[in-house]
């Protein structure tokens, strides 16, 4: 079969030549050939070895397919198995596999082309946390049957809570005992065992059953049944003040840990009036909740239930301040004169049995404490010294502010945490200042007669030791008074200022150089001499007005930053989200509010934003999706956004807080047993709960789900709706295949879709029927009696009855016999059975359902003889 073409040489070949042979290869069979090809050189003999190889495949496919570890999120995966065919000729394979874990493999047999590869795709189902190794069989040309392993491990996607020391998990943390107004603060990891990134958020749950708001567990079960007023004001407490999540949101890469700060801040719940709870405890046992966003099927059915989340018991108890002083609040100082000191010792003592106190007093003008700042250990005291230092003279009352120190969290960083005074304490004091007794001295007055003198004109009081550095002078306003004014200084408009007669060295040395003096009667000017040497130069006298000028803006800018930071502070107090800076009702009358407004405003009520900052809670969100439930709009939504506050929504990234309150579900849609070629649809609901639109797009690539429609919706605010998802098949088996959803065209998700397909089929309400006659009845009366025929799919059944023929000819029938069964309906069908001679009492019938089943019916004739 091989053939050799040559031309030999007759001459012996020349050095740089070469001969050229040709061999031709002919196979008669598929068989490969063997044979040798001699070249005599001269006297040496070289064997050439032939080989005819018939063209064959040589097939290779891979041992394993493993996953790795994937969460049980019911979404269908797939992993593609490489068959590589290294031959000359095109080879085929053949898959089977007889489990039922496997989806889907496709294709299940086919042909490789030489050097190339083909790929098959096998499906596996993430429904379930378990462990998945699977062997499918393959058979490969002219290699036999190969096994290969399909391997996986399913896990639940877990969120753990553990300690940031131990790195243990945590149930519960105790932040202890802490004070009404400070704050404590607790560190968590949160660790995210999974091998997928996790997208979660903090719940407070402030409805869980066995939670304690505010109740003191060590009273007796009595008295805290009789506080009502107590049970009354947690009724609307917000719960979210008092425990604090940093961050509450986030996400988790794969087997990632990230450190989460609580922080427990208690405060006083106020009571009715007249009750006295100066110093009860309040303790807290609350549930907090780790929880990975995604759909909510528990709403949706009715049944909260969270699948994948974390719980952590978080309990605490708030302690009032228990700071007493002796004597207190009220204390009185003895009277003193200025200069002197009276003191008076303070005892104070923490009452408290659990805390520590830290307290400062702050400054206060004539009254200086010693010590200023202290630390109180529990159940014991400290003495302090109040002291009376007056300035001036008089009795002063003053409030001294006690400020208890400790740590507690700004109102716009939750992160830091400070020291500051988180609670006050007034005390009362009362200081009395005398003024000592002046001692008069007398002496002889050498002449001159004073204005105010004793009986005999002898004696003057001698106060010069307190003189003022100006003379005394009596002055009024001389245009005031008209009497003797000359007729020259009538019409004299000056406000001069004038001095009484006796007080000539006032009028020599006037108090200001540029005021002018008249008499008192003539408004004559008077004169006055100034001193060079004594007085003022002028540039003296602009340096002091520019110092005075100095020292007055000095004081207008204290003021004035003083004005800004308070402006501050309360603008610090109202940014937020509601008020916007601003101080609610500030210049605005309250408006006249009538019934008829008031039951308008009920019905349409308006959502606030929730503070990023602050916690979810349980209770907020049922009543979020309590109201966006009662907005349903089932039909008229655009399917892409249009104006320019949908395009702005539809454009946001949403937060994990955010994405946790859409609702879009269920994640699992079961339509049970479907029948084939028939149209089955499911509600996919879709629940906004935030305050902006949100656009959902549905990407399907299935054949039995293209009928769904819409894929685009534009949900407004606080709205519910839903999309029918359509399905139809024509195959017949089990159906498992899951497609994806964005929200903003950012966010994904999946709904995974499970049905059996089935044939249509009816049921009979009895196998067996048995025909009595009628009481009374005559000879040759026909026996009736009715059988239902029921159909439980959801298609409609065409049937036809048809007679079991033996050897003799029935006497049975039935009415109708054949016709149609409505889906999810039933009907009546009557049999008659017809007496005659030789009339068999037993009849056989076969229900045959078109493309479905076969019930067979037995009839019996119940024959009663007659005695004669």
């Amino acid at each position: 079969q091989f053939k050799l073409i040559v031309e030999n040489p007759e001459k012996p070949v020349a050095p740089g030549l070469q001969v050229t042979a040709f061999v031709e290869y002919y196979p008669e069979n598929e068989k490969d050939l063997e044979d040798r090809l001699l070249l005599l050189i001269e006297d040496d003999i070289v064997d050439i070895p032939l080989l005819g190889l018939i063209p064959c495949c040589c097939l290779e496919i891979q041992s394993e397919i493993n996953f790795g570890a994937v969460i049980a999120n019911s979404k269908i995966i797939s992993k593609e198995i490489s068959i590589a065919n290294h031959g000359s000729s095109s080879g085929t394979f053949k898959i089977s596999y007889d489990g039922v874990v496997l989806l889907n493999i496709e294709p299940t047999s086919g042909a490789v082309k030489p050097k190339s590869i083909r790929k098959v795709k096998v499906d596996i189902c993430t429904d379930v946390p378990r462990v998945i190794k699977e062997v499918v069989k393959v058979e490969l040309e002219g290699h036999g049957c190969t096994e290969v392993w399909i391997k996986a491990v399913v896990v639940e996607q877990a969120l753990k809570v553990l300690g940031v020391s131990c790195g243990n998990m945590l149930e519960c943390i105790n932040f202890g005992p802490v004070y009404f107004g400070s704050s404590k603060t607790e560190q968590i990891s949160l660790y995210n065992e999974s091998p997928e990134c996790m997208d979660w958020v903090a719940v407070l749950e402030d409805d869980a059953i066995g939670g304690e708001m505010g109740t003191d567990l060590q009273r007796s079960a009595d008295a805290g049944l009789q506080d009502l007023s107590l049970k009354n004001t947690i009724k609307d407490l917000d719960i979210s003040a008092l425990i604090s999540c940093i961050p509450n949101q986030g996400t988790l890469l794969p087997y990632e840990k990230s450190l989460v700060t609580l922080c427990f801040s208690p405060e006083k719940f106020k009571r009715d009036f007249g009750v006295n709870d100066s110093s009860v405890k309040q303790d807290y046992v609350l549930f907090l909740r780790f929880e990975a966003v995604g759909s909510k099927d528990g709403y949706l059915q009715a049944l909260m239930n969270h699948p994948h989340h974390t719980e952590l018991a978080l309990t605490g108890s708030g302690l009032p301040v228990m700071l007493t002083f002796n004597p207190g609040p009220v204390i009185k100082f003895m009277h003193c004169f200025l200069g002197e000191q009276t003191q008076v010792l303070c005892t104070l003592k923490n009452e408290s049995e659990s805390l520590p106190i830290t307290f400062s007093f702050r400054k206060t003008a004539n009254f200086n404490i010693s010590p200023k700042k202290g630390r109180i250990k529990k159940k014991s005291a400290k003495d302090v010294i109040f002291s009376f230092s007056p300035h001036q003279i008089g009795t002063l009352k003053v409030k001294q502010v006690v400020d208890i120190i400790g740590t507690g969290v700004e109102k716009n960083n939750f992160q830091v945490l400070k020291t500051k005074s988180f609670h006050q304490i007034h005390l009362s004091f009362i200081g009395v200042c005398k003024s000592k007794r002046k001692n008069i001295l007398f002496k002889i007055n050498p002449g001159i007669t004073p204005v105010i003198s004793n009986a005999t004109g002898q004696f003057v009081a001698d106060g010069a030791g307190q003189c003022t550095d100006t003379a005394p002078v009596a002055i009024l306003k001389s245009t005031q008074t008209q009497i003797h004014t000359h007729q020259i200084n009538r019409n004299w408009k000056d406000d001069a200022l004038i001095a009484f007669p006796n007080d000539r060295a006032a009028s020599i040395r006037p108090g200001e150089w540029n005021k002018k003096y008249r008499t008192i009667f003539t408004k004559t000017e008077r004169y006055h001499y100034i001193d060079p040497e004594f007085s003022y130069t002028e540039c003296e006298r602009l340096l002091k007005e520019a110092h005075k000028e100095y020292y007055t803006d000095f004081i207008s800018r204290l003021r004035q930053r003083r004005l800004q930071k308070d402006a501050a502070r309360q603008f610090y107090i109202y940014n937020n989200s509601v008020n916007i800076g601003l101080k609610p009702a500030e210049g605005l009358m309250s408006p006249k509010i009538s019934i008829t407004d008031f039951h308008k405003e009920k019905l349409q009520f308006k959502m606030l934003p929730l503070d990023e900052n602050c916690l979810l809670t349980s209770r907020k969100l049922a009543e979020i999706v309590s109201k966006s439930s009662v907005k349903e709009i089932r039909s008229g939504l655009r399917a892409m956004p249009s104006s320019t506050q949908e395009k702005e929504d539809c454009s946001l990234t949403l937060t994990s807080k955010q994405l946790h309150q859409i609702l879009i579900g269920p994640s699992t849609m079961d339509f049970g047993d479907v029948c084939v070629y028939s149209t089955t649809s499911r509600k996919l609901h879709i629940i906004n709960n935030l305050l902006v639109h949100i656009w959902i797009q549905i990407e399907i690539e299935i054949d039995e789900l293209q009928q769904t429609s819409p894929l685009s919706q534009v949900v407004p605010p606080l709205t519910r709706t839903h999309i029918p998802i359509i399905f139809e098949t024509n195959t017949l088996g089990l159906f498992k295949r899951s497609f994806t959803y964005t929200i903003n065209n950012q966010h994904l998700g999946h709904v995974l879709v499970v049905a059996k397909a089935v044939s249509v089929e009816l049921e009979l309400s009895a196998r067996e029927l048995i025909l009595n006659p009628v009481p009374g009845y005559l000879a040759g009366t026909e026996f009736r009696t009715t059988v239902r025929v029921y159909n439980l799919r959801n298609y409609p059944a065409e049937f036809t009855w048809k007679p079991i023929i033996t050897g003799r000819r029935t006497a049975f029938s039935i009415q109708p016999a054949k016709g149609f069964v409505e889906a999810y309906r039933d009907l009546e069908c009557e049999v008659v059975w017809h007496p005659g001679f030789n009339s068999p009492e037993v009849g056989e019938f076969n229900l045959c359902v078109r493309k479905g089943n076969t019930i067979k019916l037995k009839c019996f004739a119940k024959v009663t003889l007659i005695q004669l």
